[in-house]
């Protein structure tokens, strides 16, 4: 498969402080990368690079272009969908169509019309009446027109009910089967997107925590509940974290031996909201 982004040693200084600090990312057609991380943890960082919205260290290359130096010719075929949708106001939903038209010269005007259909959205009503939902699913309509190769959401759903989240990730995934494209979707909302991942990059104070295929990192990590009488055993096994319960306590382990976990108490796996978790507080 086609290397869509690649970047080794990816790092980026606010002065002194470091918000991004060695990361490596190999991104292909094919791939749900869940860039996984608390605020403030460095994801929105990682986004504005790959954007080209601002200089870096290390080296970046998103469909074999340098996003500084190539920002114009790369956004044809990136683009980007956050919490807010920044959409004109006082623009129609008909009137940003054409306007789209207009612009972007892959942007296909009867796709985001047929992708309106599934919505209750009326092309004459102005943006500024929408809902949150609904600017939500307009923003998606509009990207899914313009056939992006790799999409980028930021916490796309946030503050949004269950109803249209399962509508915005319906649709979301049947665009993406439907070509040979690639989902970076930024989010600590762990449990919302975990069935769509294909790989996982977790981040902690600028850094990589935690980073694989969604198989792999799901079985690195295991869980033991441990009886109470077990609970020294377990902490001298140095688990990376601990819940304690009313009568024992959950160790959280990585790459243990499943026969030395199983004289501890009753070993299971974990899920992956259950690893960040683990791995946030424990790294």
């Amino acid at each position: 498969m086609e290397t869509l982004i690649q970047a080794h040693q990816l790092g980026k200084s606010y002065g002194r402080y470091r918000a991004l600090m060695g990361v490596d990312l190999h991104i292909q057609a094919g791939q749900v990368l869940g860039l996984l991380g608390h605020n403030g943890a460095g994801k929105s960082t990682l986004i504005k690079s790959l954007l080209g919205s601002h200089p870096y260290d290390g080296q970046l290359q998103v469909f074999g272009l340098d996003p500084q130096k190539h920002r114009v010719t790369i956004v044809r075929d990136l683009a980007y969908i956050s919490d807010a949708a920044l959409l004109p106001e006082w623009m129609t939903v008909k009137q940003i169509i054409q306007y789209m038209a207009g612009l972007h010269p892959k942007f296909d005007a009867m796709r985001a019309y047929e992708y309106l259909a599934q919505t209750d959205i009326q092309p004459k009503i102005k943006i500024a009446k929408l809902s949150k939902g609904m600017k939500v699913q307009l923003h998606l309509a509009l990207i899914m027109s313009s056939h992006a190769r790799v999409l980028i959401l930021d916490e796309p759903t946030l503050g949004l009910d269950l109803l249209f989240r399962e509508r915005f990730y319906q649709q979301l995934m049947a665009w993406f089967k439907a070509g040979d494209r690639a989902l970076i979707i930024a989010s600590h909302e762990v449990n919302e997107i975990a069935h769509l991942l294909t790989d996982v990059l977790m981040l902690k104070q600028g850094k990589v925590v935690c980073a694989g295929t969604l198989d792999e990192v799901t079985t690195r990590y295991a869980k033991v509940a441990v009886p109470a009488d077990k609970m020294k055993m377990a902490e001298t096994a140095k688990p990376i974290y601990v819940q304690q319960e009313q009568q024992g306590m959950t160790a959280y382990f990585e790459q243990a031996r499943p026969e030395k976990l199983a004289t501890l108490g009753e070993v299971s796996c974990p899920t992956l909201a259950e690893i960040f978790i683990a791995v946030q507080q424990g790294a």
